[in-house]
């Protein structure tokens, strides 16, 4: 099965740059999801997350590619979400997102051609910038799909990373199962 017949064409540099990547990085609203944030009565904050985003990740995982996290927010959803994806790097609170990836990288030992980092506006930039293969959620500002190698077909909060993980899968030449645990 090829990318393109599940999503859409892709180009050989982005293909190419997909094939090298050995960690994904996400940037949360906007991205896992649709960028709202629900505020009740008593103050609490709630988000949607799609489970086909979940389970990508956790398809992602045991392909042999690591996952992180990078947000400006601090949320326990957040935290308890990614801990359930099995998400081992989740660094919240970080609005100056650079600093966080090379924690990463140095953690890693990983390059930036190594490195996939999906995101949806201006505070992601920095990081997008310096990353081997940058990838914008179709919804995302203008900004960020210009720095791009890559944009989703699918907005964020609505599949774009499950449309990430697929296409991370297929560039290493494994297949898109529908085995696998609860996302």
């Amino acid at each position: 099965m090829q990318f393109s017949d599940l999503y859409q064409p892709i180009e050989q540099d982005a293909w190419q740059r997909a094939q090298a990547v050995k960690l994904l990085i996400c940037d949360i609203d906007g991205v896992f999801s649709d960028g709202r944030i629900y505020l009740g009565n008593q103050g609490e904050e709630l988000k949607a997350f799609n489970t086909k985003d979940g389970f990508g990740i956790k398809a992602l995982l045991n392909s042999g590619t690591q996952v992180a996290v990078i947000t400006g927010r601090q949320s326990q959803i957040v935290q308890t979400r990614m801990e359930s994806l099995g998400v081992p790097y989740i660094y919240q609170g970080r609005e100056h997102k650079l600093d966080a990836y090379a924690e990463l990288k140095q953690t890693l030992s990983l390059s930036d051609e190594q490195v996939a980092y999906i995101g949806d506006d201006g505070p992601d930039l920095p990081v997008m910038e310096k990353v081997g293969f940058a990838v914008a959620v179709n919804d995302a500002h203008p900004l960020v799909k210009r720095v791009a190698h890559y944009t989703t077909m699918l907005p964020g909060g609505f599949g774009a990373v499950r449309e990430l993980t697929d296409l991370l899968i297929l560039a290493k030449g494994g297949s898109l199962g529908t085995e696998g645990t609860s996302s």
